[in-house]
C-alpha cells in the first residue's frame, strides 16, 4: 500500500500514532515468509480449480433456478476494493432483480451495518432464489475464478466496494494490505451481525494470524457457518 498516498488522502491532519498505525500492518505482512505467500497461492489455485470442477453440478443448478424465476443475467458483476485498494470485477450469482443496483442509492437509508459497508436483513431487491443463495453463500462461489485470476484468496478480508473502501480512515484500509478473500474470520463468526469496527478487527487479527495451519483451520470453520447461516442476507 503507498504509505504517502494515504497520508496525503488525510489533509496532513495524520499524527504520529496514525503514522505507526498506517506501517504496523504492511510491516507484519512482509514479515511473513515468501515460502507461506507461495504454498497459499498455490493453493488457492490448485484448491479453487478442483471446487469448480467439484461444484460445476450446482452451478448448472443455481443458473437455471435464476433464469427460471428471472430471466438473465445468471452473474453479477460488480467492481470491488482489492488488495492495496486495487478495484477489480467481483462475480457472484445474480441474487437481486435486474433493476437493483437503480434502487442503490435510495436504499442506503435503510442500511443496517455501521461504518462504511452496506446491509439490509429483509432487502426488497433480493428474489426468492437469491434468498436461499445468499442464505448458503453460493451467491459467492463465482469468486472461484476471482482467486485463479489473482484477484482474491480463499482465506482474507472480506471485498467491499471500492468507493466505501476509499472513505475509510488509513487505520480501517490496512485491512487490504493482503488479497481479499472468500472466507474469513468474519464469515465464521457472525458476518453481517459484526458491527463495522469489529469487522476491521477481526480482519487486521487475520494478518497478525497469517499461516497455511491458520487458513486451513478457517476453511473447515466455514463449512459449519455456511450452513449454520447466522448474518447471512
Amino acid at each position: 500500500m503507498n504509505k504517502s498516498a494515504i497520508i496525503g488522502e488525510s489533509n496532513g491532519s495524520v499524527s504520529k500514532a496514525d503514522i505507526t498505525y498506517i506501517t504496523t500492518y504492511e510491516n507484519v505482512y512482509k514479515e511473513k515468509s515468501r515460502a507461506y505467500k507461495v504454498c497459499k497461492r498455490v493453493f488457492d489455485v490448485t484448491a479453487s480449480s478442483c471446487a469448480l470442477v467439484v461444484l460445476s453440478p450446482l452451478f448448472l443448478l443455481t443458473s437455471l433456478a435464476i433464469v427460471l424465476e428471472d430471466g438473465g443475467p445468471v452473474f453479477f458483476t460488480q467492481i470491488r476494493a482489492g488488495k492495496d485498494l486495487k478495484p477489480f470485477k467481483i462475480y457472484k450469482f445474480r441474487s437481486m432483480y435486474r433493476d437493483a443496483e437503480k434502487q442503490f442509492a435510495k436504499m442506503q437509508v435503510k442500511n443496517e451495518q455501521t461504518g462504511h459497508a452496506f446491509k439490509i436483513k429483509d432487502d426488497p431487491r433480493i428474489t426468492k432464489v437469491g434468498h436461499f443463495i445468499r442464505k448458503y453463500s453460493i451467491d459467492e462461489l463465482p469468486q472461484l475464478l476471482n482467486i485463479i485470476k489473482g484477484d482474491m484468496s480463499i482465506v482474507g478480508p472480506r471485498p467491499i466496494l471500492l468507493n466505501q473502501m476509499e472513505e475509510c480512515n488509513p487505520y480501517e484500509k490496512q485491512r487490504l494490505i493482503v488479497r481479499p478473500g472468500l472466507t474469513c474470520y468474519w464469515q465464521v463468526s457472525g458476518r453481517a451481525n459484526i458491527k463495522w469496527d469489529e469487522w476491521v478487527e477481526l480482519d487486521l487479527k487475520y494478518i497478525r494470524d497469517m499461516s497455511m495451519r491458520k487458513d486451513i483451520e478457517l476453511i473447515f470453520r466455514t463449512i459449519p457457518a455456511v450452513f449454520d447461516s447466522d448474518g447471512a442476507y
